[in-house]
Formats: structure tokens, sequence, C-alpha cells
């Protein structure tokens, strides 16, 4: 089984590109966790991995890849659902007592929080998330998931549920070699401030949102 799981994961035998630097035990006011810090060996980036409970590339198990959001995960924002959906994912790994979520350094789709404000900025004059991006001379997703994927691979994942409405992550995941078993829908209530933000998301950039019209 574990030979099987191994090629199923086509990772076998590859160098890793990031590093483990440090873990730690972590208590949230969701439930207990354990928390990884890695560093990419081929730029600056850095990951960190929260997850719980024993990691088999037997068992497909929770996983999440989740770009930062300063605004929503830490400031509350209501212009977007991130926050929300990080602390789903969070409360579903507690609930079945074991998953990982790797966080991504990478906010605002890639253009840093400095971007995003100027984006932002062009959004209350009427742009849409993508627009916005664009007049500023930015590329509309910066992101590149491959060293998320290996995040997951050195916890010793291989075969995952991933919690994502974005087709572009499932299929990253693919490619890099995981064995994505099920997509788990994490659709959260939206705020009004962000049903423009998620139509812009659906409509333009093919996220799976059955719940926006």
């Amino acid at each position: 089984m574990k030979e099987e799981a191994t090629l199923e994961c086509a990772w076998a035998g590859r160098p890793s590109t990031v590093e483990r630097v440090s873990e730690a035990r972590l208590p949230t006011e969701v439930g207990e966790f354990r928390i990884a810090g890695y560093r990419s060996k081929t730029s600056e980036e850095e990951f960190v991995a929260l997850y719980k409970g024993e990691m088999s590339p037997e068992v497909p198990t929770l996983a999440r890849i989740h770009s930062q959001c300063l605004t929503g995960d830490v400031f509350g924002s209501t212009k977007c659902d991130c926050g929300r959906q990080l602390h789903s994912a969070m409360q579903l790994i507690e609930r079945e007592g074991r998953g990982a979520i790797v966080y991504q350094l990478q906010e605002g789709r890639g253009i840093g929080i400095i971007n995003k404000i100027r984006a932002y900025a062009l959004q209350d004059e009427g742009a849409d998330t993508v627009e916005a991006n664009e007049r500023l001379g930015l590329a509309v997703d910066l992101r590149e998931y491959r060293q998320c994927a290996e995040v997951l691979f050195d916890l010793g994942l291989c075969r995952v549920r991933l919690m994502s409405n974005n087709p572009l992550k499932l299929r990253a995941m693919e490619e890099a070699g995981l064995r994505v078993v099920e997509r788990i829908v994490l659709e959260v209530e939206p705020a009004d401030a962000a049903m423009h933000y998620l139509r812009t998301k659906k409509e333009k950039l093919g996220h799976l949102l059955d719940h926006i019209e």
C-alpha cells in the first residue's frame, strides 16, 4: 500500500525545493494544532503549515492551500471571504482530527499588501478585483503552488481531500504529484460587501462558487 501511494504521488526520488526550519505546538481557539515554518531553497518565499493528527500517505486527508490575506485573516475585512474560509478549514480539521493547511505568504494573489491597498482604492471607484490589478499594470494572479504541494509531501501526505473553490489549485496539486481524491466545498456565508468580489472570481477566474449567482 505504501509503495502504491508513493507512485500515485509521483514524488519518489525528487529533490525537495523547500526545507522545514522549525515547528512547535500551537493551541488555538479552534483546537490544538502543530505549526511548522518552511523556507524555499530557490527564492525568498516562506510558508507556514498548520496541521493536526497523523499524516499518512495512504489516508485521504483534509488539506488546504490558503493564500495570505492580511485584511481578511487578521483584520476581519468583509470585502472577501478569506478569513472565514481559513477558520472554516481549521474547524473541519479539528472535527475530523486530521488535516493540514499550507499558508502561502503571497498577499493579494502575489502583488503584496501595498499594491493590494492600491487595488482596493480602484475598487472603491468601481473597478472589480481583476480590472484593478490590470489598471495597476499587475498580473491578475502571480501565485505558484508547486512548493505548497512540496510542503504537504514533507508532512507525509499523498492523497488529499482538498478544501478549495479554486480550480487552479486543484490542477496544481495534481500536476505536482498529489492525488486529489475529493474536493471539499468551502463556501461560507458572504457579507454583502463581498458579493461583487465573489461574482468576479466566479465569472472571470472560474472559481467554483455555486451559491453565487
